[in-house]
């Protein structure tokens, strides 16, 4: 199985064109090499794939010609506990520095906007 359909088929990215794309620009390596989008994929290989600052490792188990529901897609792949961790670190690092003003999307008001131009030394 193509290695770009695979991707999309367990669902670790979006689109088939997402995994093209990726694969193209050399974030997924396939047992140490890089990859082309037409490269086939078997069990047993391994898979390691950069999609924005996270890095994935991951182990083939099953191929499957239809995207099915996450629940399927889940069991073609296993993530390595080292990966897991890694994850759950920059995750957990970029909650620790989002901004102090981040309200959950909500506009700033006038006050808001005043203080946010002091901390970032914009003073008027």
């Amino acid at each position: 199985m193509r290695v770009d359909k695979w991707l999309w088929v367990a669902r670790l990215v979006k689109t088939r064109g997402l995994a093209s794309e990726a694969l193209k620009a050399g974030r997924v390596t396939i047992n140490g090499t890089t990859a082309k989008p037409s490269r086939e994929v078997k069990a047993g290989d391994r898979l390691e794939l950069r999609v924005g600052p996270t890095r994935r490792i991951i182990g083939v188990h099953a191929l499957s010609e239809r995207r099915g529901p996450a629940s399927e897609a889940a069991l073609l792949y296993t993530e390595t506990p080292e990966s897991i961790e890694a994850r759950a670190e920059a995750n957990e690092q970029r909650r620790l520095i989002r901004p102090a003003y981040d309200d959950a999307g909500a506009r700033p008001t006038k006050r808001d906007r005043r203080r946010l131009d002091r901390t970032r030394g914009r003073e008027r």
